[in-house]
């Protein structure tokens, strides 16, 4: 929409306070439309962030540990491993197969009991995981090694147990010696050699990793594996090799992908991130209505003006022209105000949450309720450019009732006893 120079002219003046009470009033109006707008922008992108950065780190977590996909065997023991996972390397898209045990059983430390998942895994894989190896808070994975009866332990499970490196860890398997009065369990002490902290809470607070051979003795699985773990090139398209490896492992045990393991939490995320966008666009809406009204005021103020510049020649177009460039002219500065206020929230997203719960003394951001420890964030420029559009054609939209008005104005019926 190309303005002449007079039609920039009066849209300048009309975005500019006047001398008069109403126009500064109008002005007033105007600028609280322009800092709604901003705010419902940088509330819509800081959220939409969150939502994204909360799944995109969950995700990263959880398939850094568990995998894309697993193959498990029946009754928690998989034979034959080796040709599985050797053949499950050869399904297009396979990345990596690796074996591993995993068994819920309960440990003791210093008097204290707590349940735990032992996991098993080779030594080489585990030094090789950036999310086990990236997150030691204490000790060395070098001190692990098949034989040596050491483990690494989530670092609030250690806090729970008060055990720490160099400390001792009983775990309790209900797989014991038969006796006449019945099975008794097997109570095997451990080393506690590094802890490690992977951001999840539901990991750092129950995971006892230890070498795959003395996991195979704990459990007295032989030779055998609980499952697979199987990662892909693209997990979003994970269907094209459930097939391949569902037939792997047929008749011995399930295969299962990460959707599957994590239905609940990821289709909770994906529910509420579409509510949150719809509740937050309402602010938008509201915002795009004040502009309604400081364009409707405005056009009432000016209806002299209006029809003395339409006897000197302005025509029904120009006038529209003006209008619908001082509505939009407030939108899309609200808009960039809002660009400006989310980009400096994410950027100091922890330390702000951190203020907050200072001043309150509230725990904003607890990890056994949200699992990650920090407020993740991840910003999509596909939904910040949906965003943007929408709320400037919102603002346009909202011009248009104010801007045919008064382009509407009859300088005849006004000026008349003038």
């Amino acid at each position: 929409m190309i303005l002449s120079r007079y039609e920039r002219i009066i849209a300048k003046r009309y975005l500019l306070p006047g001398k008069g009470e109403g126009e500064r009033f109008i002005f007033l109006v105007s600028m609280i439309s322009l800092a709604a707008v901003a705010l419902g922008v940088a509330a819509l992108i800081i959220v939409m962030s969150v939502m994204n950065g909360f799944r995109a780190e969950l995700f990263e977590k959880t398939a850094g540990l568990n995998g894309h996909a697993i193959l498990q065997g029946y009754e928690g023991r998989l034979e034959g491993w080796q040709g599985i996972a050797d053949n499950a390397r050869k399904v297009p898209g396979v990345t990596s197969a690796l074996p591993l045990i995993e068994q819920p059983l309960m440990a003791s430390s210093n008097g204290r009991v707590e349940g735990v998942l032992v996991r098993g895994m080779r030594v080489s894989d585990m030094r090789a995981n950036p999310v086990l190896s990236g997150g030691i808070k204490s000790g060395s994975l070098a001190n692990l090694t098949p034989g040596c009866n050491c483990v690494a332990i989530g670092s609030r499970l250690a806090a729970q147990l008060g055990t720490f490196p160099g400390g001792e860890i009983s775990l309790i398997s209900p797989e014991g010696r038969s006796t006449p009065v019945g099975t008794v369990p097997r109570i095997v002490s451990y080393t506690v050699a590094a802890t490690f902290e992977v951001g999840v809470y539901d990991y750092d607070n129950a995971f006892v990793i230890m070498p795959m051979e003395d996991a195979q003795t704990l459990l007295m699985l032989g030779d055998a594996v609980g499952m697979v773990e199987v990662k892909v090139e693209e997990p979003d398209k994970i269907d094209d090799q459930m097939g391949p490896l569902t037939q792997l492992v047929q008749g011995r045990g399930a295969a299962v992908d990460w959707r599957s393991m994590n239905a609940a939490i990821f289709e909770a995320l994906e529910v509420e991130r579409v509510a949150m966008f719809v509740v937050l666009s309402l602010i938008i809406l509201v915002a795009v209505f004040n502009i309604l009204s400081s364009l409707i005021m405005l056009v009432r103020a000016k209806t002299r003006d209006i029809a003395i510049l339409r006897t000197m020649g302005a025509s029904r177009r120009g006038m529209m022209k003006v209008f619908v460039t001082v509505g939009t002219t407030i939108g899309s500065l609200g808009i960039l105000l809002g660009l400006l206020l989310g980009a400096i929230f994410l950027f100091f997203r922890q330390p702000i949450v951190d203020a907050i719960q200072w001043l309150t003394g509230q725990n904003l951001w607890d990890p056994s309720v949200r699992f990650l420890s920090e407020l993740p964030s991840k910003t999509d420029p596909v939904e910040v450019t949906v965003i943007v559009v929408t709320a400037f054609v919102l603002s346009f939209l909202a011009t248009l009732y104010p801007a045919w008005k008064a382009a509407s104005t009859d300088p005849v019926q006004v000026l008349r006893y003038e």
